[in-house]
């Protein structure tokens, strides 16, 4: 099987121009295409993995990966999927996350001369001079069809701002750019920015003709990927400071039923034949299945030594309920304790096990939380000093571990 024919089976690919061109180019490493990151945060989340894996299948095939760090459009804000504006960051922070994007971005990509590049879009948008840039490209976008636009739709409802409008035509900017500096002729996104690349298509096509090769192509679930990342702590970070290697394990391990072999096909380097065989798997075998995606995800992310260990830090938790060495750990400092302890309620909140004490009183008084392994009674519960001096083992449910211990 070819790698475009490859992907399609892996549920990849959603919408494409000029298919048959599209196949050609990357069965045979042709293209050169870039995937755009928003440096929003110091660390990438799950939500990019998708791209991230993508790039690499396509650098193993031959063809050039451009990573486009978004620092320019950063100070705009994507509008899309969005029902307020992003908060605004400063250059300073902008340039952190840029750094760090990069870091992590080497585990899965190769950089360096004929091979990937990374790019910050800061380098040209921030150097336009906003008048030219109007007289440029203005003419080639109409607002009708832009207010038509899916990433538009949300915020019209609650007022888009004109900065936000100015999203759409500087994304359409990059690929106009990269094209002509650096032989970019194509482009990959999600779903959700569709309508900004066939932007910069357009964009490509009307200035520099009809025969300028730029093409574009999306993926299935990327905009479903930045769902991924989802928790009640917030997000799962590649970032091992933020997500550790056993929380970013587990975090798999735990996925649906009904999405272990979707994330398998869609996310891991494992042959299609393989993962064919598992289509029919049920019951024990999709545990099964779903160990075997955390540890693919947690060897590529953190590489094997880490795999091996949060493999069977997992092994030895839920098999023999021994082992907590690996188990995601929070230190509680005196000044959250009153009277020398600390509510249930209040502990779950601060272990990131419940994003509130209401929700916390509810997995309480529904019986799902185990402390030390015996059933908390109530939501009157406390948890004292002596006890967090030795560590204490919090259960949420049958699948999540987490241990407290006194700062």
């Amino acid at each position: 099987m070819k790698l475009y024919d490859e992907l399609v089976a892996r549920g990849l690919i959603a919408q494409v121009t000029n298919e048959d061109e599209i196949r050609e180019m990357i069965d045979n490493g042709k293209a050169t295409f870039y995937i755009g990151f928003d440096p929003t945060a110091d660390s990438l989340h799950v939500g990019h993995f998708m791209a991230l894996c993508l790039m690499k299948r396509l650098q193993m095939a031959g063809n050039k990966p451009i990573a486009l760090i978004g620092g320019g459009t950063a100070m705009i804000g994507d509008p899309t999927g969005r029902t307020d504006m992003r908060s605004m960051m400063t250059k300073e922070v902008i340039d952190h996350n840029c750094a760090c994007f990069k870091k992590q971005m080497e585990r899965f990509i190769e950089f360096g001369e004929g091979k990937a590049q990374m790019v910050n879009n800061a380098d040209w948008l921030l150097n336009l001079n906003y008048v030219d840039f109007i007289r440029e490209i203005g003419g080639c976008f109409s607002v009708n069809n832009m207010l038509r636009a899916e990433c538009f739709k949300q915020r019209m409802e609650k007022g888009l701002s004109f900065l936000e409008f100015n999203y759409m035509p500087m994304q359409s900017y990059d690929f106009y750019y990269l094209f002509q500096r650096y032989g970019c002729n194509m482009q990959f996104g999600g779903n959700d920015q569709w309508s900004n690349m066939l932007g910069g298509t357009e964009l490509i096509r009307r200035k520099l003709g009809k025969d300028a090769h730029a093409m574009t192509i999306t993926l299935l679930l990327n905009s479903e990927g930045k769902k991924m990342g989802k928790t009640a702590k917030g997000a799962v970070w590649l970032d091992p400071n933020k997500t550790s290697p056993f929380e970013f394990y587990q975090y798999w391990r735990n996925v649906e039923d009904g999405d272990v072999l979707k994330c398998i096909r869609m996310l891991t380097f494992l042959p299609m034949e393989q993962i064919d065989a598992m289509s029919d798997w049920k019951d024990a075998q999709l545990n099964t299945a779903k160990e075997i995606l955390a540890y693919e995800l947690t060897k590529l992310v953190h590489g094997e030594e880490e795999a091996d260990k949060a493999q069977a830090a997992a092994k030895a938790l839920f098999v023999s309920g021994g082992d907590d060495a690996n188990m995601p750990t929070t230190e509680i400092t005196a000044d959250k304790l009153v009277d020398g302890k600390i509510g249930i309620l209040n502990l779950m909140v601060a272990c990131g096990l419940a994003p509130s004490n209401k929700q916390a009183r509810q997995l309480v008084e529904q019986g799902g939380v185990l402390v030390n392994d015996e059933k908390v009674p109530s939501a009157q519960f406390a948890v004292t000093e002596d006890m967090l001096k030795e560590g204490v083992k919090i259960r949420k449910g049958k699948k999540v571990f987490h241990k407290a211990i006194l700062a």
